[in-house]
């Protein structure tokens, strides 16, 4: 009865291990990430080697883009970091900004016209 009761605290213990390691990884920014606005309208991206976050209006529609990163700290409070806007010009803007591990951060894209909005999932390093 011991020996059963052993092993089904070992079986729980690395699924529970398991679980935890894939949600945890799918959070962090060991990878670039991009997140785009319907109809190409366009994209914010975050590239990880250098943390460098790109910005760009892919459409001639006299609105542009603004992205916004936020970070939300241990604590739990929520709070916009910076906004970039592109738009008018060509090429993309870059914002560089080092993204650390003392919270989450989050993506926001906003088309300048009528709506449209998207966010990437929470994400540190």
């Amino acid at each position: 009865m011991v020996k059963t009761t052993l092993i089904r605290l070992a079986v729980i213990g690395a699924a529970a291990a398991t679980m935890f390691v894939t949600t945890t990884n799918s959070a962090l920014a060991d990878t670039d990430k991009t997140i785009y606005l319907p109809d190409g309208r366009g994209y914010m991206k975050f590239i990880d080697d250098g943390d460098v976050f790109v910005i760009c209006d892919t459409r001639v529609d006299d609105h542009g883009v603004t992205g916004t990163l936020s970070k939300q700290w241990l604590t739990g409070n929520i709070a916009p970091l910076w906004s970039e806007q592109d738009g008018g010009d060509a090429g993309c803007d870059k914002y560089p900004y080092n993204i650390g591990n003392d919270g989450w951060y989050q993506m926001q894209l906003d088309w300048n016209g009528t709506g449209g909005r998207v966010f990437s999932g929470w994400f540190n390093e």
